[in-house]
């Protein structure tokens, strides 16, 4: 057990390490998005387009389980020619044509995939076959209007549902981030009121303990709800940020910076790695896409923290 202060820094109360386990037996690395669902965690990698992995706890390090599904051929994703064919190009190229980078699961079990390449959500339910989400085109218009969904690879990259599928937010990106949201009215999907909550653009610098002196873009890489309220991870600044779920605005941050960035646990890369959140009133699991790249240490395999919760809880005001 790995333990860590939590000391304040850069404005930000330091979220406390109590926990680091490496996950074994999966390809590349290249992990995206964590949900507990039932009774267990699962996850999906962008570069899979026929599994989802559910993660086994050990001793020494965890494992993985695989459920396979196929998936039926996706609806059109509503943008542009040119950034289709560039999304379509990047699948291609690294595999995985429907570049899932999120999961969340509802109180009755379903799992719910964010396809970026498709900006689609599968729906897989517990007995019988995956199903596309009927998605309203207001969602796709609303976000690009807003400077959205501009770039090739930085589309939606995360995804949360309410307990009782009722509401179902959505994240892009970068350059510009955003937020939206969805409502179910029987079978489908619908902007009750507008479906964008925030759109944002700018740099930042990153974090000190990173070394790195080049401002960074604004970025969410994935969701999490959490007692109606909504919990962005944003990897370029290494926090998480509580977010109204009104406005998308963000009503508190906390960083773990100090203890993730240190020489040993640092990777040798420009961006962050974190790319999976869940949270409960104990604490955060953070899932990290390390994309076989070795952080100071050495290890190249997928890691999942977890963090404790800050004093007074994730409700906590300043």
């Amino acid at each position: 057990m790995l333990l860590a202060t939590g000391a304040q820094a850069g404005g930000l109360e330091q979220l406390r390490l109590q926990a680091e386990h490496p996950v074994d037996g999966v390809p590349h690395g290249n992990l995206s998005g964590l949900a507990w669902c039932g009774d267990g965690f699962w996850t999906v990698s962008d570069r899979d387009d026929d599994r989802l992995y559910r993660l086994v706890p050990g001793e020494q390090s965890w494992s993985v389980e695989e459920e396979r599904f196929s998936a039926p051929p996706p609806p059109p994703s509503g943008l542009p020619w040119g950034l289709r064919q560039g999304q379509l190009l990047i699948g291609w190229v690294r595999g995985g044509m429907l570049d899932f980078e999120g999961i969340s699961c509802d109180g009755s079990g379903n799992r719910y995939l964010l396809s970026e390449s498709r900006l689609g959500v599968l729906r897989i339910p517990p007995v019988g076959p995956p199903r596309w989400l009927k998605l309203p085109p207001a969602l796709i218009d609303q976000a690009r209007g807003a400077g959205l969904l501009q770039r090739h690879n930085a589309f939606l990259e995360g995804i949360a549902v309410d307990p009782a599928s009722q509401r179902l937010w959505l994240a892009a990106e970068r350059e510009r981030r955003g937020l939206l949201v969805l409502h179910r009215q029987q079978a489908d999907w619908h902007c009750n009121g507008g479906c964008l909550l925030l759109s944002e653009g700018g740099f930042e610098p990153p974090p000190p303990q990173s070394g790195l002196t080049r401002p960074q873009p604004l970025d969410f890489s994935d969701l999490a709800f959490h007692q109606e309220r909504l919990f962005t991870l944003e990897r370029m600044a290494h926090q998480i940020c509580r977010r109204s779920l009104y406005t998308g605005q963000a009503e508190r941050c906390w960083s773990f910076a100090d203890v993730t960035l240190g020489e040993q646990r640092r990777y040798g890369a420009p961006h962050g790695v974190a790319e999976g959140l869940w949270l409960d009133a104990k604490g955060a699991w953070v899932l990290i896409d390390n994309g076989e790249l070795a952080r100071g240490d050495g290890e190249r395999r997928p890691l999942l923290w977890y963090f404790a919760a800050p004093e007074g809880g994730w409700e906590a005001t300043p």
